[in-house]
């Protein structure tokens, strides 16, 4: 296996740090997934257990100046590795001015993927940060339990088909509601509903605000758009979309 990838565009290199802060703040430990077209961050926490799961979806050729990667064999050309996130981030943010980082997946005594952060110097010689990163290299005989979720037919998208939501936090002395007006529905969100199908009947999931919290404190991407999916009583499911980008996020409803 090898991976070495190299950024030079100073905005590909702040979106890239933006999209792993947003991650460290979702996940401790996540899987990074390397495919020769794309990378992913995923999550897969059990939502039937309680868990959240997370899918981030980003193409390669949007974020690096030069990727080349060989996976573990030419049939499956992909690598699997566990890590911390939060690493990964730290390390990018010392690159804030970086003139080029260089990420290569490297044996230090263990597996790591290695940040080489080359930053601008007054002598003619380059000053080169470098940061190893410990990861776990996961076997291919594992690799289905990181596929991207499938999900059940959505009961409804954005509370209802009229674009209302709402959002409410009950305790035992107050119950508080936010109320959203006018919200679009996806064009086929409204394609397949029967011709009986109440537009205003609102589908609700009772959620720990904590997860949602947490999701909406650690969000750095500029989204141009959000979605909202939920299946009755069972999941609320929530889209980020960038040109650049996609960043799914599963929070179980609570029993």
């Amino acid at each position: 296996m090898r991976f070495r990838a190299k950024i030079v565009d100073l905005g590909c290199l702040n979106h890239f740090t933006r999209v792993s802060s947003t991650i460290s703040k979702l996940a401790k430990t996540c899987t990074l997934r390397l495919s020769p077209h794309k990378l992913y961050f995923i999550l897969s926490d059990k939502v039937a257990n309680g868990g959240v799961s997370m899918w981030c979806e980003l193409a390669q050729g949007n974020f690096f100046d030069e990727f080349q990667m060989e996976g573990v064999s030419a049939d499956y050309n992909e690598i699997y590795l566990e890590l911390m996130p939060e690493n990964l981030s730290r390390a990018l943010k010392t690159a804030q001015n970086a003139k080029t980082v260089k990420i290569k997946l490297t044996n230090k005594h263990c597996p790591c993927l290695t940040v080489a952060v080359e930053l601008p110097s007054l002598s003619s010689s380059s000053r080169i940060v470098t940061h190893d990163i410990p990861v776990g290299v996961i076997p291919r005989k594992l690799w289905t339990d990181f596929r991207e979720p499938v999900l059940p037919e959505f009961d409804v998208v954005e509370a209802n088909l009229k674009g209302d939501m709402n959002l409410k936090i009950q305790t035992d002395l107050v119950c508080i509601t936010t109320h959203f007006k006018h919200l679009a529905n996806p064009s086929w969100a409204l394609e397949d509903i029967s011709q009986d199908r109440d537009l205003e009947a609102m589908v609700e999931a009772r959620i720990d605000i904590k997860k949602l919290l947490q999701f909406l404190a650690g969000q750095q991407v500029n989204t141009t758009k959000v979605l909202c999916n939920i299946v009755q009583n069972r999941i609320v499911h929530f889209i980020l979309l960038h040109d650049e980008v996609s960043l799914q996020y599963f929070i179980p409803a609570l029993s």
